[in-house]
């Protein structure tokens, strides 16, 4: 083993062992659309005394932090987002009512003096309903929330009168209590009592008892509220005032409730996606490669560990698009071993005394450059999505950038150090056929039998292309897109039933309700959906009750309130992210090639963007963040395919400047086409068994995928190339220099070898 190797190995052990214990000692962390609970977003208004800002906004986030630890929710999570959004995690809360009101109620607690209504209120006197709905006059405040230290709901073990609240005060609190109750000690009737407001309703009006003296009050610095309390009013109004009151008012323009049941359905399909895909991969790569696939699939058993690993040692939130960019990662990180392996098949056809141990190296060498472009530009579409994008699709982008830095540490490191030590040994060397690099493949064999001239006909294939992008255009103009909640905003709910429920019977249910302009659709096999522009909680429970009279026991297993401001700037942000997507495609492509290889491929990848995008139109699927990030994928896989293609045609035309460059070109479409091909199915079998498991949005997620793989590996040949030929005549740049260093003889045409 040399001494490259032995430094590999050494670091590749290092790398196991540190992932094995971070596997093993912290757990994954997961997002409330697989762990099940409701997330808020709230955004702070202005108020009459007060702008909100990022002062004003961190200031609510720590009362709204103190009243979601008095309800006693596990593991709850409040960020600050920007100046005026606060992020609100609440796991298995289910109710998002409950969570609202407690929540995002200003709780504006303040104390009155009561006196005799007379129906003639007087300058800073109000009349209000009391608790039992009775007028009640009332005057000017005399405590606020701000003199109040603690609240604690208890049962009146005493005199077994229920449920109360106890308040204690701070700082001038309880002065003020005293003296207002001094005051109210020396009346009789109405006059004698104290009236607790919240938020401009009247919680309780007690009576100052007769042991209080005249002109005394209540001293101690605390008093207790009664009235007719069930445990979770009395717990929730502990929370409210306990947390005070909040410094700026605050609007939910975002709630999302997810059941707890399907978050297991979507990480058993997952899981058993990722078993079925890798299982697939790895048998393919052995079918293809032999003894270095079945080496490559232990690196990929590997590679999954490290990014699991590297996922918990961040403390990264694995949500659901998270989960299936996970899953996708696994078949994309086949595609650096296909890269290398390909390069060292080529290197023994042409040079087979080298052996196979010096075609390996010489392949790995070789495949960095268009390993590393590709990956680039993955990392780029990734980096838009969590820079981008919002919500749960962000982890998607940061599971994917995991899963690229793995796929690197897994083909480079880890398959390159069991590769070259197990095909270093003699045994193993004299027999390359075993090894699987000792011939090029059968479809590398079968296209230079053929010699294909794809460049010949690339008006054909252009126009094939700019066929299929107006069938898009059309079904986008004419079906339109099915924009989810998150980019129209609304609300959508998912329900499940115990019994099977007509479609046509839920829409009437639905419109029955009172909502005959709700979208009612199938989800999945029995679950029904339902999604409408403006919808209450209390609304959402008659459209629940309806439902269950037709289906029986209901569960609510998702709930999504998106507000129409949300909505907009998530729609405008999608836009920025794909034409942001676009420029930096093709500033790294001009930078790194050439400024017509880059228009060339940032030129089809946009031609696969469109025709997914029309497909999903003429199929009525949805358009929400899933759909995006897996058009930002698209766009990193295309791109991909067309860097790998512009690689070998850079290379061979440098080795030959003064062949014409349609020859080049074609020649170098035709030599990636078995690692396209192999990297493609890779691929296939993990969104394959993600379409078929994967529930409702992990299909669509894998349908997107499915069908940005096969345009995109169409399009890096039949477009990207083609465009190189027509944009390369216009172009004044020399041909790029050949590499220095020594390099194989070329194959003859009689040779089992490939042209490089």
């Amino acid at each position: 083993m040399t001494r490259a190797n032995v430094v590999r190995a050494l670091l590749a052990l290092a790398v196991l062992a540190t992932s094995l214990y971070f596997a093993l000692s912290k757990p994954a962390r997961l997002g409330l659309d697989l762990r099940g609970g409701t997330q808020m977003v709230l955004e702070t208004r202005d108020s009459p005394t007060v702008k909100a800002g990022r002062e004003s906004t961190d200031r609510a986030k720590e009362v709204l932090q103190r009243r979601v630890d008095a309800l006693g929710v596990a593991e709850s999570s409040l960020t600050r987002s920007g100046d005026r959004r606060i992020i609100v995690e609440l796991p298995d809360v289910q109710d998002p009512t409950r969570a609202a009101q407690v929540v995002g109620r200003t709780a504006q607690l303040t104390a009155h003096p009561v006196r005799a209504n007379d129906g003639k209120p007087k300058q800073g006197e109000q009349v209000l309903p009391d608790e039992s709905g009775q007028p009640v006059l009332i005057g000017p405040a005399a405590l606020t929330g701000d003199g109040i230290g603690s609240a604690d709901a208890m049962y009146d073990q005493q005199n077994m009168a229920g449920w109360l609240v106890t308040i204690k005060f701070r700082g001038g609190g309880g002065a003020a209590w005293e003296k207002v109750t001094a005051k109210a000690a020396c009346g009789a009737g109405d006059d004698r009592r104290v009236a607790i407001v919240l938020d401009g309703k009247v919680i309780s009006s007690p009576a100052v008892t007769q042991d209080v003296a005249c002109g005394i009050g209540i001293t101690g610095g605390s008093t207790q509220i009664t009235g007719d309390f069930t445990p979770t009013e009395a717990k929730e109004l502990a929370a409210l005032v306990q947390g005070g009151s909040l410094p700026v008012p605050v609007e939910i323009i975002e709630q999302r409730v997810v059941g707890p049941t399907l978050g297991d359905a979507a990480i058993k399909a997952s899981a058993q996606a990722a078993v079925i895909g890798v299982l697939l991969t790895g048998l393919f790569i052995i079918a293809v490669y032999r003894l270095v696939g079945l080496l490559a699939t232990v690196a990929l058993a590997c590679y999954a560990l490290i990014s699991y690993a590297a996922l918990v040692a961040i403390g990264a939130t694995l949500t659901l698009p998270g989960l299936a960019g996970f899953v996708l990662a696994i078949g994309m990180a086949i595609d650096a071993n296909v890269l290398a392996f390909e390069r060292a098949r080529e290197e023994y056809a042409a040079a087979p005394r080298r052996g196979v141990r010096g075609a390996l190296a010489t392949g790995f060498d070789k495949a960095w450059s268009a390993i590393a472009d590709s990956n680039i530009t993955t990392l780029l579409a990734a980096g838009l999505l969590f820079f981008l994008a919002s919500g749960p699709v962000r982890g998607f982008g940061v599971t994917l950038t995991i899963g690229v830095l793995g796929s690197l540490i897994s083909a480079m490191l880890l398959s390159r150090v069991l590769t070259e030590s197990v095909v270093a040994r003699r045994a193993v060397s004299r027999r390359p056929g075993l090894t699987g690099l000792g011939s090029i493949g059968r479809v590398r064999r079968l296209l230079e039998k053929r010699r294909p001239d794809v460049m010949r006909r690339r008006r054909l294939w252009l126009g094939i292309s700019a066929l299929a992008v107006v069938l898009a255009v059309t079904g986008i103009f004419v079906r339109g897109l099915n924009f989810g909640v998150e980019f129209t905003g609304g609300r959508l709910v998912e329900y499940s039933t115990s019994r099977p429920v007509n479609i046509d019977s839920a829409r009437a249910a639905v419109s029955d309700a009172g909502f005959p302009r709700a979208v009612v659709q199938t989800s999945g096999t029995d679950d029904i959906s339902v999604r409408t522009e403006k919808l209450t909680n209390e609304q959402e429970k008659s459209i629940r009750d309806a439902l269950a009279e037709k289906g029986g026991q209901i569960t609510k297993q998702r709930d999504e309130l998106i507000g129409p401001s949300l909505g907009d700037e998530l729609r405008t942000k999608a836009l920025i992210a794909l034409a942001v997507a676009l420029l930096a495609q093709l500033a790294y492509l001009a930078i790194r090639f050439r400024w017509t290889f880059g228009a060339s491929a940032v030129t089809a990848m946009f031609h696969d963007v469109i025709v997914v995008t029309g497909v999903f139109a003429w199929l009525g699927k949805p358009i929400d963040g899933v759909f995006l990030a897996a058009l930002l994928t698209i766009i990193g896989y295309s791109v991909n395919d067309s860097v790998v293609v512009f690689d070998r045609v850079r290379e061979l035309w440098g080795a030959r400047p003064k062949a014409p460059f349609a020859e080049v070109a074609n020649l170098g479409a035709v030599q990636t086409v078995p690692r396209t091909v192999n990297t493609g199915m890779g691929a296939l079998f993990i969104l394959a068994a993600l379409a078929l498991l994967g529930g409702d949005s992990l299909t669509d997620f894998a349908i997107a995928l499915l069908i940005g793989i096969v345009v995109g590996t169409y399009s890096s040949v039949f477009v990207a190339t083609p465009l190189a030929v027509v944009f390369e005549r216009r172009a004044k740049a020399p041909p790029p220099r050949p590499k220095t260093g020594p390099r194989p003889a070329a194959r003859q045409q009689g040779d089992s070898g490939a042209v490089v």
